[in-house]
């Protein structure tokens, strides 16, 4: 009995874990370029206390053996990668990913961090740049007398200027791309960092090798879906009540034991 109260306690701090990722779930839901998280578990060890297979006292094979588990415990907790819905923003320098891929992004100290958010803007010298002022990479600085720029499918940014009869290149985006991107670090600001379980960050051309198309114009909304979560919130509440029934019921058992020797 005293075992059920710590199996009945793993019970009740898994489903604590998956409460506190959908409240963040949902209070994300309107997060440009957010990746929901999803909760794994794992049970924990068993004590055997008779193998499968084990020969009964008339020679014949005992078909299930015994074993009681020790309860769960979470295993990992993964950002699912999938697409949310583009939102038509007609603003120009917004860029949303058709596709796999991450915009590069230069933080305080000359690291690359990685991001699906593409709501860029231009710093006081036109250069590209995050909501924080993180430049985009490989930088790009759009002309102060630009009349209208163009954002290409392949990250092409041609502008037309005064006096000028055709468009002219001022730079291409780049994005990148991981074997792994469930091992990214999410590290807040809409920002991921590359691990050794992510693997290094593969840049290349939108549209080619496997890289997302971009739409300019367009931004990536949460793929964060309410009702989901709403449902795993319920879930979660239900067998956090019936561990903690559990652990109720533990509690009677040995009251009444105690009560034996009265």
């Amino acid at each position: 009995m005293i075992k059920a109260l710590y199996t009945s306690a793993s019970g009740m701090l898994a489903q604590q874990t998956v409460v506190d990722t959908t409240a963040n779930n949902l209070a994300n839901v309107d997060t440009t370029g957010f990746k929901r998280s999803q909760v794994e578990f794992q049970d924990l060890l068993y004590q055997t206390v008779r193998n499968p297979g084990t020969q009964g006292a008339n020679g014949f094979e005992v078909p299930t053996g015994i074993q009681i588990g020790s309860g769960v415990r979470t295993s990992g907790i993964t950002k699912i990668f999938s697409e949310g819905t583009p939102e038509n923003t007609s603003n120009t320098f917004d860029i949303a990913i058709d596709g796999q891929g991450f915009f590069q992004v230069q933080v305080p100290g000359g690291e690359n961090r990685y991001t699906r958010d593409g709501s860029f803007r231009t710093n006081s010298t036109g250069q590209l740049v995050t909501a924080d002022g993180f430049i985009l990479q490989p930088p790009i600085t759009i002309p102060a007398d630009a009349l209208s720029i163009t954002i290409g499918t392949d990250g092409t940014i041609s502008v037309t200027q005064p006096n000028s009869p055709s468009a002219t290149t001022v730079g291409n985006i780049q994005t990148a791309r991981f074997s792994n991107p469930g091992g990214l670090r999410a590290e807040g600001r809409n920002l991921f960092s590359e691990t050794t379980a992510s693997g290094t960050a593969l840049p290349g051309t939108p549209g080619e090798n496997g890289l997302g198309m971009l739409q300019q114009g367009f931004l990536e909304r949460s793929n964060v879906q309410v009702v989901t979560e709403m449902i795993r919130l319920i879930t979660a509440q239900r067998a956090f009540e019936a561990s903690q029934r559990a652990v109720l019921t533990s509690d009677q058992m040995l009251q009444a034991s105690n009560g034996m020797v009265r």
